[in-house]
């Protein structure tokens, strides 16, 4: 089972996320967790559903902003929750994934968009470190 590195952040008026990751795809696959985790309790979520993902963005700060916004985009369309992210190939313009998820319980609050807020991906000595902000 994956471990999940991500925090809670305070923040004024929406949710911020502060995502580690040894790579940069652990690093959005942990910001989607943390995201959905802001979202509902995924605990109990037993992935039954799945859908593959194929994006392109101008950088690894636009993708990972349009990656988030893609699920929050599937859970609406779909009434589903994701809780397992396979980053399959990430690259500075690119990104395909598998996610896998289940039709949607009770969610604990709506998160409306990532946004570019204060964005910035970060390399350090443990691998990769970003804050996410969200609109809720």
């Amino acid at each position: 089972m994956t471990l999940f590195h991500f925090e809670e952040l305070e923040h004024t008026a929406d949710l911020a996320l502060k995502v580690r990751g040894h790579s940069l795809k652990e690093v959005f696959a942990n910001a989607a967790y943390g995201m959905f985790s802001l979202m509902a309790d995924l605990e109990g979520l037993e992935p039954t559903i799945s859908h593959e993902i194929s994006l392109e963005s101008l950088d690894y700060e636009a993708l990972l902003v349009d990656w988030l916004n893609e699920l929050l985009y599937l859970h609406e369309v779909e009434e589903e929750l994701y809780s397992r992210f396979e980053i399959e190939a990430l690259s500075s313009s690119a990104l395909s994934a598998i996610v896998w998820g289940a039709k949607m319980a009770a969610s604990k609050l709506t998160v409306k968009a990532a946004t570019f807020h204060g964005l910035e991906i970060r390399e350090t000595e443990d691998g990769c470190l970003v804050t996410v902000v969200f609109d809720v």
